[in-house]
């Protein structure tokens, strides 16, 4: 099977904070399991570099939107790279190869006649003397009467049009704008309305959030949008008559997904049409926050249906909010965490399981940094790490770290069989949180075979008992070291290591084209194994009430 993988492209104007991570991750778990399992995966991602939060941000500081770009998309890359983010290719919009791409896709729709010309009112700030983009006028909803800007709602989600704004003002200088008539290209969505609805009411895979959200734009009809914008920062736009008019920021930033896995493709010497065409076995996701649902199941498909012959999205894997100590998130209040600084202080596994075990998949979620830290050590600690350890440890001191003679007891293998089956049934699903559940039921039960079987009794009283047992704990682990590769790998991969075995999970999950299957697999009586170490260290739970006061007097 083919597998694509579009992880949300994040504005390049500012860090990336935990509500990005939380959205994000997913993308990473089925990218690592589907290599695991064998399939030929591209996963894809990039920094998006032409919003107009980028301009926003230059202005501020006084240099040009490129330098900004270029600086954000640097420590995304750095981060994601931190967090052990499997991309095939991580690009960026400002890319020549990207710009390539989008320019000869418009001029093809422009030319088949998919794109049609009209003249409308756009807002003009006569202060600034410019045409007004999306992000740089504020108001109200007509909808739900909540501050918006001007192509979206956050509040409601509703998409709007920029003169549609009640109480309009500048984003720049704060006046009020004036309406003045302008010309450009429009993708007529209202013709795709029909085919687009067919498509979502037999989707399957969806989130609810992306399902509702969807239907409710289709019952409400869909308004055609303008693809070009009077910015100064974007792509030009290849048709005669528009080379002062930039392309439409989310129109060339879904078609990023097209264009990065085309350079992924190319890398590794494979077809993008099996990938891409609408007659391929292929399967798509889509992972992101609920915020960019409609670019994913409106703009992005009715381009591909324009377009023509291109698969639409298959899963829509689109996460809730995650909220801050019982706090919206904000950037411009302070209130927020930003994933480099997590990174710099806590383990990335650590960080990864937490957003994996508690992140906002059907609802609302909030980080707390007691939960947080008790996560951990409850977790990672108190469950697997101990399990690991105690079993090392006593394999050392009974043993000489060989692996005893041994068979795998049916109860140990029916729930090794089982951890495997609902795990990958659930990322499959993009239920992240159930499949991770599936490991830590068979790591509780690793827990409870150890203190059943009482090793350090039977070594004295029946050492053929005690042979027994530690082959079984042992395979319970070596399992868990394919098991973990999905959620947390780095601590997969030291296991792997103390288990001597080769390292075969992790070269795939990180590039290799085939995988060595979602299945069970066993380590041999009479390996030698290495010197056991922890896979965790304790947090003083302390930490919790420290990270807070940092919160709070805005130093996170």
């Amino acid at each position: 099977m083919n597998i694509l993988i579009g992880g949300a492209w994040p504005y390049a104007n500012g860090s990336l904070h935990i509500g990005h991570l939380a959205s994000l991750l997913g993308g990473d778990v089925l990218a690592r399991y589907y290599r695991i399992k064998g399939d030929r995966v591209l996963y894809v991602s990039g920094s998006d570099c032409h919003g107009t939060p980028i301009t926003l941000r230059a202005r501020k500081e006084g240099v040009a939107p490129g330098d900004i770009a270029e600086r954000y998309h640097r420590e995304f890359e750095d981060c994601f790279k931190r967090l052990g983010f499997s991309y095939d290719v991580y690009g960026h919009t400002y890319s020549e190869e990207h710009k390539v791409f989008v320019k000869e896709f418009l001029s093809d729709l422009y030319h088949k006649n998919r794109l049609y010309e009209k003249q409308i009112d756009q807002t003009y700030c006569p202060v600034c003397s410019q045409f007004l983009p999306d992000r740089f006028v504020s108001g109200l909803c007509p909808h739900c009467h909540k501050p918006a800007r001007g192509d979206q709602c956050d509040a409601c989600g509703s998409l709007l049009d920029l003169t549609q704004l009640i109480d309009k003002s500048c984003g720049i200088c704060g006046n009020a704008p004036e309406i003045r008539p302008t010309r450009h290209l429009f993708l007529a969505l209202s013709e795709y309305e029909k085919a687009l609805r067919q498509w979502v009411e037999q989707a399957q895979g969806w989130r609810a959030n992306a399902l509702g959200m969807t239907l409710r734009y289709l019952d409400e009809g869909l308004v055609d949008r303008a693809v070009t914008r009077d910015i100064d920062w974007g792509i030009d736009v290849p048709i005669e008559g528009y080379e002062d008019k930039k392309i439409y920021v989310w129109v060339e930033a879904v078609l990023g997904y097209l264009s990065t896995s085309a350079q992924a493709a190319r890398n590794y010497d494979w077809d993008f049409k099996d990938f891409w065409d609408s007659s391929s076995p292929s399967l798509h996701y889509y992972i992101h926050g609920k915020d960019n649902i409609p670019f994913h199941s409106v703009i992005l498909p009715a381009l591909l249906l324009a377009k023509g012959d291109l698969k639409l999205p298959d899963r829509i894997i689109s996460s809730e909010y995650e909220n801050l100590e019982g706090r919206k998130i904000s950037t411009s209040g302070n209130w927020a965490i930003w994933v480099q600084e997590l990174l710099d202080r806590y383990d990335p596994d650590s960080i990864r399981y937490f957003f994996i075990a508690n992140g906002p998949e059907k609802r609302d979620a909030d980080f707390s940094w007691r939960e947080f830290i008790g996560c951990h050590n409850t977790d990672l600690v108190n469950q697997l790490g101990n399990l690991v350890h105690r079993t090392l440890v006593f394999l050392k001191k009974s043993y000489d770290l060989t692996v005893p003679q041994g068979s795998l007891e049916p109860v140990i293998k029916s729930a090794i069989d089982k951890a495997y089956a609902q795990s990958g049934q659930a990322i499959e699903t993009g239920n992240f949180r159930e499949a991770l559940e599936a490991v830590n039921q068979l790591v509780r039960l690793g827990n409870r075979y150890f203190d059943e079987q009482k090793p350090w009794v039977t070594i004295k009283e029946d050492k053929g008992l005690c042979d027994q047992s530690l082959y079984n704990l042992l395979q319970i682990i070596a399992n868990l070291t394919r098991l973990l590769a999905p959620f947390t790998p780095f601590a997969a991969r030291k296991l792997t290591s103390l288990l001597h075995l080769r390292n075969q999970d992790q070269d795939c999950a990180l590039r290799l084209k085939t995988g060595p299957g979602w299945i069970p697999i066993a380590i041999p009586s009479g390996q030698k194994l290495n010197e056991p170490a922890p896979l965790f260290q304790r947090l003083d739970i302390k930490l919790a009430e420290d990270e807070q006061k940092r919160l709070l007097a805005g130093i996170l």
